[in-house]
């Protein structure tokens, strides 16, 4: 699931967005799968788990996204790991930290906070060098 999620990370390339990408799935079957579109969309919530948490939710008929597993390329902002606890989703699993921007592990813990009403389980590194990797080429040619 990790791949599909680094070829969406890919397609972002196409119209100049931050390469990450998102799937979501239930019991092995993929529900959505997007990648961030915010500058091809003007939308500054478009980032691919948004986009991929509402398609799976209009996939499956329910906001509920109970036996659900979101693949992202990079560690959810707090919009985003917020989004993931509110939809109820089972499982998180990110490719590599973002020390900047994650509110899964690098600065908050948005996603198994025992005070709020839902927790997520975490694993992360899954395809950890392939997904940054990509970030770090896109970053570099953006400097340049």
């Amino acid at each position: 699931m990790m791949s599909l999620a680094l070829e969406e990370a890919r397609a972002a390339l196409l119209h100049d967005d931050v390469p990450i990408g998102c799937v979501v799935a239930r019991r092995g079957e993929v529900l959505a799968r997007a990648h961030n579109a915010r500058e091809r969309d003007a939308d500054p919530t478009a980032h691919a788990e948004i986009i991929a948490l509402r398609a799976a939710a209009a996939a499956i008929g329910s906001w509920r996204l109970d036996g659900c597993t979101v693949y992202v390329t990079l560690e959810p902002c707090v919009m985003c790991a917020g989004a993931v606890v509110l939809a109820r989703v089972e499982r998180l699993v990110y490719a590599t930290p973002d020390p900047k921007a994650g509110a899964v592990r690098s600065l908050y813990n948005v996603a198994d906070d025992g005070r709020l009403n839902h927790r997520v389980a975490i694993t992360e590194g899954v395809l950890e060098s392939e997904s940054s990797e990509l970030l770090r080429a896109y970053f570099s040619a953006k400097r340049a």
